[in-house]
């Protein structure tokens, strides 16, 4: 998989930094952790930090667009975001664990 990186902006009120990016990869789209862990490596980021907002990928292409956001500490990221974007992200707990099925 690789990650291209299409936008990123400082967003100082809600602290955190948003980002645009796209993904080239082979065979099924790659799940939410394997993106958040490719975005944790390329932008020196902790994984407990970082939320995959939406992953889109191109019909009849091995590409996708996709958006994160990466707070600035853990506590903003479960003050802000919303109980089933955590949950989409760290599983069913919310806790940082990763959940069986992704």
């Amino acid at each position: 998989m690789e990650l291209y990186l299409v936008s990123k902006r400082e967003n100082t009120l809600l602290r955190r930094k948003e980002v645009y990016f796209k993904i080239k990869y082979n065979g099924s789209t790659p799940s939410r952790k394997e993106i958040r862990e490719k975005i944790a490596g390329l932008l020196n980021a902790d994984l407990d930090r970082i939320i995959v907002d939406f992953i889109k990928p191109e019909f009849g292409k091995t590409e996708a667009h996709c958006y994160a956001k990466i707070y600035n500490t853990p506590e903003d990221l479960r003050a802000i975001e919303s109980k089933h974007m955590i949950r989409k992200n760290f599983g069913e707990e919310g806790n940082g664990k990763e959940s069986k099925g992704e």
